[in-house]
């Protein structure tokens, strides 16, 4: 699959569980926020969905806390979460936002183009990725 930009994506892993759970967010999400819950569903749809025992540590999933930076400004570090969960001030991003659904499924070192609520089209680098046992 290629963006906008004719850049090709990058590959991305999926658990099981993750990918459950995020595909009923998202459908339940479409009357309300229809742009962000079809660009979730079609990162869903694209990924490689393995047993949850099977991601590796470098993927972004839920609870993960991931350090990136998009188009070369300062490094951000925030933890993936639900949007019943999300506090950007206390650096908690909601998977059903642009950004949240740019970066799940992701490895370190991975790129991938996103538009903003900006509208404009942003490359965000993930950088480290640290998985985190939910409370």
């Amino acid at each position: 699959m290629t963006t906008p930009i004719g850049k090709k994506l990058p590959k991305i892993i999926v658990g099981r569980t993750d990918s459950l759970a995020l595909t009923k967010l998202a459908q339940a999400a479409e009357m309300r926020m229809p742009t962000v819950a079809d660009s979730l569903l079609a990162e869903l749809e694209r990924a490689k969905t393995v047993s949850d025992s099977h991601v590796p540590n470098n993927i972004v999933k839920m609870n993960s806390v991931i350090r990136f930076s998009y188009d070369d400004g300062p490094q951000i570090e925030a933890k993936l979460v639900y949007p019943q969960d999300a506090n950007i001030s206390e650096g908690r991003i909601s998977v059903l936002t642009p950004i949240g659904a740019a970066l799940i499924g992701l490895s370190t070192g991975h790129s991938i183009p996103w538009q903003g609520p900006d509208g404009i089209l942003h490359n965000l680098t993930v950088l480290e990725v640290r998985s985190e046992v939910p409370a």
